[in-house]
């Protein structure tokens, strides 16, 4: 029997490692989907002694995205965010665990999608979110719930195939709402 021990514990382990390599670590579920998004106050990147909040984006369907100037997958994203500000998506920016002139100065090189950028240089903003790495973007109706989260870069398909439909859905969901309390 102790010849076949390193066989028998050889086998389960392989299983366990093939599993493991076929998951989709962008599949984890959030806890925030379809709840109130998390609230914080805190400086503005580019206006510190202004501050942004969530209620200050409320009545408005809208991205939130976090990213950082020291993330490379960041940067093979940023056109997309741009195309999508030039397309009208309002983007809101979270500056995770980053030097603020560091990116003061990655927003001056590559331009700036976001309507503003929150500083949250400790990561506690991003603690709240369920954030654990970057980039992360969520979808925020506009009753201000979270209706989807995306982890990794966004790529021209994620946009195309999800981002994007939930967005018009969701805007105009809004819009339906809209007009139904103005005619009450």
């Amino acid at each position: 029997m102790k010849k076949f021990l390193p066989f028998l514990i050889f086998i389960p382990l392989t299983g366990l490692f093939v599993v493991g390599l076929n998951l989709n670590p962008r599949l984890v579920p959030s806890p925030l989907i379809n709840k109130a998004a998390p609230e914080f106050k805190v400086s503005r990147l580019l206006e510190p002694t202004q501050t942004i909040s969530v209620a200050d984006l409320k009545n408005e369907v809208w991205l939130f995205n976090v990213w950082a100037s020291w993330c490379v997958s960041c940067r093979a994203e940023h056109p997309l965010l741009l195309d999508m500000q030039k397309d009208g998506i309002k983007i809101v920016g979270l500056n995770y665990k980053d030097k603020a002139q560091d990116a003061r100065k990655w927003l001056e090189r590559l331009d700036n999608p976001y309507v503003f950028s929150a500083m949250d240089p400790e990561g506690v903003v991003g603690l709240e979110w369920g954030v654990y790495g970057v980039p992360e973007t969520f979808v925020i109706d506009a009753q201000g719930i979270v209706r989807h989260k995306h982890v990794g870069p966004l790529d021209e398909r994620s946009i195309r195939e999800t981002i994007m439909p939930l967005v018009n859905q969701l805007e105009s969901e809004s819009q339906q709402s809209e007009l139904q309390s103005q005619e009450s």
